[in-house]
């Protein structure tokens, strides 16, 4: 029994989060029975578990991760203040003539909150609460209604920037150097998350485009489910059309453009984005928008110069054009500061202060504890020897490197019918990873197909998250059995865009290359 210990350890795992335990205790809770039971058994060393306070102050000190809570900070700031459900009513407007047109909307809107958000959550509701009942209205199909705004709100785990890019990217990075290190190789290359973001946009784009033709397609052959609105509106006025996509198309190109073209790290572009949202949310309110204007010029203004004509007062040899410098550069800061203190103080004044904290701590908590808590669980798996079972168990896969990958996606699938993305990127890909890298596939296109597969596990029933927040969201004559059954089609374009992904690999290699 006390060699397959590790295994039953990770079945334990599985079956308390099963019952409904919370998973960040559980992480823990088991970890620590199964080590004291392999120290009874004697095959555990407890002085292993002296390197978690190591592991704590790396995960709390790790760059990368600080993105985490200002990425969210900037979605739940959209959320709140209201320019999604704008873009939502305005594309709503702009394409509900045409048959399908609503769920093409639905679409487009999602990705554009995906790649200006990320967060799934805020977005399957938002849609659930305005577009879903529209839908209805017109005629639409509850199931092919609850499908699309489902798929729809989890384009924000693949298209960047998301959270689950994020965590995926420090995973593959540290599992890419074991396998180097492995090898033998003290010269080693890493993964930025600037690389992963670039390798997820054209899948991310691809998978946008499969859901609209398939849409059209399903609008085509059965007219009844999908039908043009009742009552055709006119389109909407090109200036609704472009104060509703201006800002959302803003914050992409300054989060993105920043992180692709390599001017800010993933944490400087996503400050840069959390104080963009904010500053677009203060718009929305009353009172004059020259300040705000101001302080986003100002802010762009310093982008500018610290890439151009970077101020260094400190240095021995300076002269009057870089005192002059320094002093722009202080009044830019003023002003910049000024208009988000304004910011701070209209969004108090609305109300939207207290929930956008209290939602980017909550969200960031649950993140943070998994991560930490996985820590400890893997620690102990390995001490087990756990990861040396898993490397086995891959390794005896038939087909060989393509074999094994099968097994490791269908693994993912299955257990994102139970789990959390973030529970499987920090506790399984640390242990398969490696051995997948070494076996010579692409780690940058491998993080891709993997977060492809990880986004299904938001409609995956009976746990997907996704389906979760469209239930509590939707009005009550749409059914739980009917959003189950609306996903099902869209969980088989996923599957086919991985297909696409796995025998295609340059749509994931292509934009690293040469960006990076």
């Amino acid at each position: 029994m006390s060699e397959y210990l590790d295994l039953l350890m990770f079945a334990a795992l599985i079956g308390a989060i099963l019952l409904g335990y919370p998973v960040a205790f559980t992480l823990t809770g088991v970890a620590v029975v199964f080590a004291a039971l392999g120290w009874a058994l004697g095959v555990f060393d407890v002085s292993l578990l002296g390197a978690l306070g190591q592991r704590v102050f790396g995960l709390l000190t790790n760059d990368v991760l600080i993105a985490i809570p200002l990425f969210v900070f900037m979605g739940v700031v959209l959320q709140q203040s209201r320019i999604a459900e704008d873009l939502l009513e305005t594309m709503g407007r702009l394409f509900g003539n045409l048959r399908g047109g609503l769920g093409v909307s639905v679409i487009l809107v999602g990705a554009l909150l995906a790649a200006s958000t990320g967060i799934v959550g805020a977005t399957v509701v938002a849609m659930g609460m305005i577009a879903l009942p529209t839908m209805l209205r017109n005629g639409y199909n509850p199931r092919l209604a609850s499908g699309v705004v489902c798929t729809a709100g989890t384009l924000g785990q693949i298209i960047p920037p998301s959270t689950l890019l994020i965590i995926l990217s420090d995973v593959m990075s540290n599992s890419y150097q074991q396998a180097q290190f492995r090898q033998g190789l003290f010269t080693i290359d890493t993964i930025s998350v600037g690389q992963t973001f670039a390798a997820a946009l054209l899948p991310g784009l691809l998978l946008v485009g499969i859901y609209i033709v398939y849409m059209l397609v399903k609008a085509w052959v059965t007219p009844a489910d999908a039908p043009a609105l009742a009552q055709p509106e006119e389109a909407p006025p090109r200036a609704k059309v472009l104060a509703a996509l201006l800002p959302p198309m803003v914050l992409i190109v300054a989060v993105l453009g920043s992180i692709l073209g390599g001017i800010a790290t993933p944490s400087e572009a996503a400050s840069v984005g959390a104080v963009g949202a904010l500053l677009l949310a203060a718009l929305r309110q009353d009172g004059p928008p020259f300040l705000i204007y101001a302080g986003g010029a100002a802010l762009l203004a310093l982008a500018i110069l610290a890439r151009f004509a970077p101020v260094r007062l400190q240095r021995d040899d300076i002269g009057a054009q870089d005192w002059l410098l320094g002093l722009i550069a202080v009044a830019l800061v003023a002003v910049a500061l000024a208009a988000v203190g304004l910011a701070l103080k209209r969004a108090w004044r609305a109300d939207i202060l207290k929930p956008v904290m209290t939602g980017t701590m909550t969200v960031t908590a649950m993140i943070f504890a998994t991560i930490l808590t996985a820590s400890v669980f893997s620690l102990v798996f390995r001490g087990l020897g756990g990861d040396t079972h898993v490397e086995e168990i891959i390794a005896a896969m038939p087909g060989g490197a393509d074999g094994a990958l099968l097994f490791v996606m269908a693994l993912i699938f299955v257990l994102g019918f139970f789990l959390d993305f973030v529970e499987i990127s920090v506790i399984l890909l640390p242990l398969v990873a490696p051995v997948l890298i070494l076996m010579g596939h692409d780690p940058v296109w491998l993080s891709i197909l993997i977060a492809i597969n990880l986004q299904t596990s938001f409609l995956t029933p009976p746990f997907g998250f996704s389906l979760f927040y469209l239930r509590g969201a939707a009005p009550k004559e749409v059914t739980t059995g009917q959003i189950y059954q609306g996903v099902l089609p869209f969980i088989a374009l996923q599957i086919l865009g991985m297909l696409v992904l796995w025998f295609w690999q340059p749509l994931a290699t292509v934009l690293p290359k040469l960006l990076f």
